[in-house]
């Protein structure tokens, strides 16, 4: 029974690792980034780095990595139990099977060793598929339909891209089908004084306009990268987030 608590738990770390990404992905974080942070928040390691100042400059992504350094730290007791436990059972994988005379061939005294090599074995196999990129496209996508369909997260329109000193940085806005920004110029939308951030450029497909005039219109698909305090910025875009999405 300490063998297949044991493997659930560690399928079970991968999974939450992988939802803690989406969520993080949701509130506006760079794909690579969410799921790193969300691996630091649930392994309580590797949370020095600077992109750590979008996860603790945001209460919704501070939920979110409390959540993680909760569970993290009971997976972690429960992954040591169970193969604390292992090493003193006299349970195997094998004596489960009941093959005739496998106590000649697996005597009792190697069971502990045999437990451990068939745990490592299976948080080998089972890391080989958490970590294919397809395996967790496919699962990032299941869960973030889930976490969508229930308003667990609510997401936002725009991509933190790089975060500099003092909390300013440089974010990207994409301007989706139903967005109040489709069809005005810049001036019009008062991106600048409302928000108070510049925008850099708009790509536009292969087009992209840099330093764009106020009289630039927005049109539907453009992505706006924009330069702006971050924790400024998100604040007022996440009350304007129904009208920019």
């Amino acid at each position: 029974m300490s063998l297949i608590i044991f493997i659930l738990a560690v399928a079970a770390s991968f999974i939450i690792v992988i939802i803690g990404g989406v969520a993080f992905e949701l509130t506006g974080l760079k794909w690579s980034i969410a799921r790193f942070q969300a691996l630091s928040c649930f392994t309580n390691t590797g949370f020095t780095t600077k992109e750590a100042g979008l996860i603790t400059m945001d209460s919704q992504r501070r939920r979110i990595a409390t959540i993680l350094m909760v569970m993290g730290h009971a997976g972690f007791i429960a992954l040591v139990a169970t193969f604390a436990h292992s090493l003193s059972s006299q349970d195997t994988f094998i004596s489960k099977l009941e093959i005739p005379f496998i106590n000649l061939i697996f005597p009792s005294r190697f069971v502990p060793l045999g437990n451990v090599l068939f745990m490592v074995i299976c948080a080998y196999l089972i890391y080989k598929i958490f970590t294919r990129a397809w395996f967790v496209k496919i699962l990032g996508n299941i869960i973030k339909k889930r976490i969508l369909k229930r308003k667990i997260i609510k997401p936002v329109s725009f991509e933190e891209l790089i975060v500099a000193t003092g909390g300013y940085g440089i974010l990207s806005i994409k301007v989706q089908k139903n967005s109040l920004l489709i069809d005005k110029t810049l001036s019009q939308a008062k991106l600048v004084k409302s928000c108070n951030m510049e925008v850099l450029a708009i790509d536009r497909g292969e087009e992209a306009i840099s330093f764009p005039p106020e009289s630039t219109k927005v049109l539907f698909g453009d992505k706006l990268i924009c330069y702006g305090k971050l924790d400024e910025v998100r604040n007022k875009l996440h009350i304007k987030t129904v009208n920019l999405t």
